[in-house]
């Protein structure tokens, strides 16, 4: 299992706000079993990395259209082999060591 942060920017739109924009590619998140949590800079989501590569490009795809002719896509993916990854296991571990200290 992938833990990946997005982030989905349309480029030369009319206005400085992207919020509409957010608000379809979390519709198309909605419409698949993945895991997400939408943060205040971009969506953080787990699962299989095809599946959520997939919906990444559909996200991508979705911020095209009338007034949008260019969109940056970034993102990050943390992947491991060695045991599961989730997110809150990540949080888990640092809230642990913290404790630890």
């Amino acid at each position: 299992m992938a833990v990946v942060q997005v982030s989905v920017v349309p480029v030369g739109t009319a206005g400085p706000s992207i919020s509409r924009h957010v608000a379809h590619c979390i519709d198309v998140l909605e419409e698949t079993e993945l895991t997400y949590k939408l943060t205040p800079m971009g969506t953080v989501i787990e699962g299989d990395l095809r599946d959520v590569l997939d919906a990444i490009a559909s996200m991508h795809e979705q911020t095209f259209g009338d007034d949008v002719a260019r969109v940056l896509t970034t993102v990050i993916v943390d992947d491991r082999k060695d045991k599961p990854l989730t997110m809150s296991g990540k949080l888990d571990a640092v809230h642990k060591r913290r404790a630890d200290r």
